[in-house]
């Protein structure tokens, strides 16, 4: 594998070319992205560059000059528009033709259909930044999403004293992370923060790019409307390639696409073998990107390959960081191990464990991110919930519900 190519100069992209330099690589690396900005984090966006903490520049993971120092060849600005083999084609019809590709081009953000242009959405740099100068001139915001990226632009639009309603089609923000427990406490963050939180609520149309119409037949408007109901890979230019995209790029354990030789995937965009699960899933967290670029870098080098790692994900939302740690999918009970949270307590503090059974398979915590990494290693072993209260005992030292 002399010669790698990576389609994709965001995280995941730059973390295997990391990795293959790290890990002894000499050859050529040609990194290949269709924006113009070198490689930069997308968590911060929605959090420290929405709400002005940090600049542009804060959020580059390596500029240019730090690019060179990889030797790496980078093609930004450019998108890729089809494969053939290990050969990229991009959109100004050139091609690159490496010996091993590495796909790594993550999501689009989903919209809704008959969505006005003018409808926000927030994905890119470029989308931070405009949407950060548009909160500062607006006095109204309507999020259709009450996701973590909903969350997370209602909490910097109520930092500035924004009039934020946040609508929701299930019965509460954030379950599909969180659970239906863990929801109704996100949920509580939305309107003790003062934002007007409607769940069960579904669009029928867009009037315009500033009001919606209801199931229901009422309307709303606001100074800015934002959609943020997930995101979906970018698999487009992929088509004719003979790789299976049926939700993602289909690999196995080690990020290997199926049925293309030569070809890897990782991160947001790619559908990894999940031995837990027992069949491939996407997950689009930031660190698992991480993991996986260490993975897919080792296995193009034929090195020893790092020991699997529990999912793990963060959201900062109204001044509180939610953490969770593992799988909750495959939870069929929760219990609240710490905090008084579920029982109208304060949200902060308060960690609730999901077991399939007896066995710990994920741990959220609210405000909690002192007892986290003890917690996260019962995760990693599937605790039993015995052993996981006898835990949180010792950790706060008083009654466990």
């Amino acid at each position: 594998m002399e010669h790698v190519v990576i389609v994709g100069a965001g995280l995941g992209g730059v973390r295997t070319a990391e990795q293959l330099r790290s890990g002894g690589h000499r050859g050529p690396i040609t990194l290949i992205g269709a924006e113009e900005h070198p490689p930069y984090d997308r968590p911060p966006l929605s959090k420290q560059i929405l709400s002005g903490a940090w600049d542009a520049e804060r959020v580059i993971l390596r500029d240019k000059p730090a690019l060179d120092e990889l030797d790496i060849t980078y093609r930004l600005g450019s998108a890729a528009v089809s494969l053939n083999g290990t050969t990229v084609g991009l959109d100004d019809g050139t091609s690159v033709a490496g010996d091993a590709v590495v796909i790594a081009t993550g999501v689009t953000a989903r919209a809704i259909p008959g969505q006005p242009g003018a409808v926000w959405s927030l994905r890119t740099l470029d989308d931070a930044l405009a949407l950060r100068d548009a909160l500062d001139n607006s006095r109204s915001l309507l999020v259709v999403g009450g996701g973590f990226i909903g969350a997370e632009v209602a909490h910097a639009a109520r930092a500035r004293g924004l009039d934020v309603t946040v609508l929701e089609a299930m019965p509460g923000p954030c379950e599909r992370a969180l659970g239906r427990e863990g929801g109704a406490l996100a949920g509580r963050l939305f309107t003790e923060s003062g934002a007007d939180l409607r769940c069960g609520s579904r669009i029928s149309r867009f009037v315009d790019a500033h009001t919606v119409e209801l199931a229901d037949g009422s309307t709303l408007s606001a100074d800015i409307v934002l959609v943020g109901i997930g995101a979906t890979p970018e698999l487009s230019w992929l088509a004719g390639s003979g790789l299976d995209v049926g939700d993602g790029v289909a690999c196995d354990r080690t990020g290997r696409a199926v049925g293309a030789a030569g070809v890897w995937a990782l991160g947001d965009v790619a559908a990894w073998w999940d031995d837990v699960r027992g069949g491939r899933c996407r997950t689009e967290h930031w660190t698992t990107t991480v993991d996986q670029a260490a993975i897919v870098a080792r296995d193009i080098l034929g090195l020893e390959l790092p020991a699997p790692s529990v999912p793990y994900v963060w959201s900062d939302q109204f001044g509180l960081k939610i953490q969770l740690v593992g799988r909750p999918d495959l939870a069929d009970n929760v219990l609240q191990v710490i905090g008084d949270g579920l029982d109208g307590g304060p949200v902060r503090g308060t960690v609730i464990g999901y077991f399939a059974g007896d066995r710990l398979v994920a741990v959220a915590g609210f405000g909690a991110p002192r007892h986290l990494p003890r917690l996260r290693g019962l995760v990693a072993t599937g605790a039993h919930r015995g052993t996981v209260l006898s835990l949180a005992q010792e950790l706060i030292g008083g009654v466990v519900r």
